[in-house]
């Protein structure tokens, strides 16, 4: 009877691309992380994921992004998927010392316990994980 039940819990939310729909993409994380020791890192991560959909790809002005939260007892994964338009998927750079842009996902891989990117010029997917039970030595979420 309990083969196909499952202990994961998903939200997701469509957000217009307007700058301000970060701050209310961070508040959505928040409210469904509140009490979480990870709802610091998955607020910085959707965040940034968010800004780089509406700066870079064709969600932002007219498009929208869309955000997907995955809970389970041992993994908190966080998507954010936008409307393509780029040429080239979503990585991680070395910008230069005084470059405006590039850091971000370097600094999501860093915090997040696995990164993977989906998709095409039609549209990509960045999913982040946090690992809820990190052996001793493990990331610090």
């Amino acid at each position: 009877m309990h083969e196909y039940t499952s202990t994961a819990r998903v939200w997701g939310l469509t957000c217009p691309g307007f700058p301000e729909e970060v701050s209310r993409a961070r508040r959505w994380t928040r409210d469904i992380l509140r009490g979480s020791p990870l709802a610091d890192d998955a607020e910085l991560i959707v965040s940034e994921l968010s800004a780089n959909a509406i700066l870079h790809t064709a969600s932002g002005g007219v498009g929208s992004f869309h955000l997907a939260l995955a809970i389970s007892p041992k993994v908190v994964a966080l998507s954010v998927t936008d409307e393509g338009g780029t040429g080239t998927a979503p990585k991680v750079e070395q910008p230069s010392m005084d470059a405006v842009h590039g850091r971000g996902l370097g600094m999501v891989s860093v915090i997040a316990h696995r990164v993977i990117v989906h998709g095409s010029h039609n549209g990509y997917t960045v999913i982040a994980e946090l690992f809820t039970d990190t052996q001793p030595g493990g990331h610090p979420c």
